[in-house]
């Protein structure tokens, strides 16, 4: 072998990973997570058992102050019912920000695809295409952000709150600023909100189904490995092979996906699509991911703890409601909610360095 060839060959060893250097890379982003047996281990965990002290904590003051109308039946509907629109927007932005993100155009993609969806052109093709069109709405915004920040290396934050404005703006050109009303020969989609099974609507079982297949891609595929890995370290997962650029426009495309779901969601309780749809939303989401033990930086995180941060915020909202307070106050109330999970944040990750 000649000393070129030689060269040649040291050139190619050195700038190709070992086959296995993927899976490295990801079980070490995933190690630096606590030890997981299982989903019911993971509730059992510290942060998680803190979140459901807290739902239980505001369950007593729900039964103290308003005992009436707190623990009825409807009412625990109306609370799943609410959580079910964010909360589908929430496992998307779970993947995001563990994956080193943030997507602060959520609330607007949902109300560009609700109206988009309930146009008549589209509603002429019946609730089938109406829910498909929401879908693909949203996930094509979510490619469009992913697009800009992986491969046009903007900011998250600029690049999301671009889309928050556009989409926006799109959704109140597309309807004139109007709400649009979902059509009797389309109230299939209505049933989504008005059928129950168990006692339950069967919007509520979409979210259901959409945590758990959140929670197992997260946890139990090399996608959830892999975006644990790019959120930790992205120059050592782009070091070990992984596609990082490729893998974040996959997470917004995902972000967008949940938007599109969500869409449908909102269109069922509400039976309209409206430029108004959301607004606030990428508030309610960020807020449920970070008191669910999400790191802002990415790398870390769960889907139970952004789900029971997500209740913790739902029924707080209820509570406002139930006991007549001002909406300004619930706002702030939720702002401080976030600042106090963040410097939690903080003191818990400069304890351990």
């Amino acid at each position: 072998m000649t000393d070129a060839q030689a060269s040649e060959g040291g050139t190619a060893h050195s700038t190709q990973p070992p086959a296995d250097e993927h899976t490295r890379v990801e079980d070490q982003a995933q190690a630096a997570q606590p030890a997981r047996p299982g989903m019911l281990g993971r509730v059992g965990q510290a942060r998680h058992l803190g979140l459901v002290v807290a739902l239980i904590l505001l369950a007593v003051v729900g039964l103290v102050t308003t005992p009436e109308n707190f623990a009825t039946s409807s009412n625990m509907v109306s609370i799943l019912a609410l959580a079910a629109t964010i909360g589908v927007i929430t496992v998307g932005m779970t993947f995001v920000i563990i994956g080193g993100g943030i997507d602060l155009s959520v609330g607007a993609t949902m109300a560009l695809a609700s109206v988009w969806a309930t146009t008549l052109a589209t509603q002429a093709y019946g609730p089938v295409v109406m829910a498909i069109c929401a879908i693909l709405v949203g996930t094509g915004a979510g490619l469009v952000s992913g697009f800009l920040i992986s491969y046009g290396r903007m900011v998250p934050f600029i690049a999301t709150l671009a889309m928050l404005v556009a989409a926006r703006g799109l959704a109140q050109r597309m309807s004139d600023r109007r709400t649009q009303l979902i059509q009797p020969d389309n109230s299939a989609i209505v049933d989504l909100s008005t059928t129950r099974l168990f006692g339950l609507p069967l919007l509520v079982y979409i979210f259901a189904l959409v945590v758990a297949v959140g929670w197992l891609v997260l946890n139990r595929t090399t996608f959830g490995r892999r975006t644990y890995a790019v959120g930790g370290n992205p120059e050592a997962a782009r070091l070990a092979g992984i596609n990082v650029r490729r893998h974040t426009m996959m997470l917004y495309a995902l972000s967008g996906l949940c938007c599109g779901i969500a869409a449908v969601i909102i269109m069922a309780r509400t039976t309209t699509g409206s430029s108004t749809h959301g607004d606030l939303y990428e508030l309610d989401a960020i807020a449920a991911v970070i008191i669910g033990g999400t790191l802002l930086t990415g790398g870390r995180g769960t889907i139970i703890g952004s789900i029971l941060g997500l209740l913790i915020f739902t029924v707080i909202t209820n509570l406002f409601i139930l006991n007549g307070l001002n909406t300004s106050d619930q706002l702030v109330a939720k702002g401080l909610i976030i600042v106090i999970a963040v410097l939690l944040q903080r003191r818990s990750l400069e304890s351990r360095t």
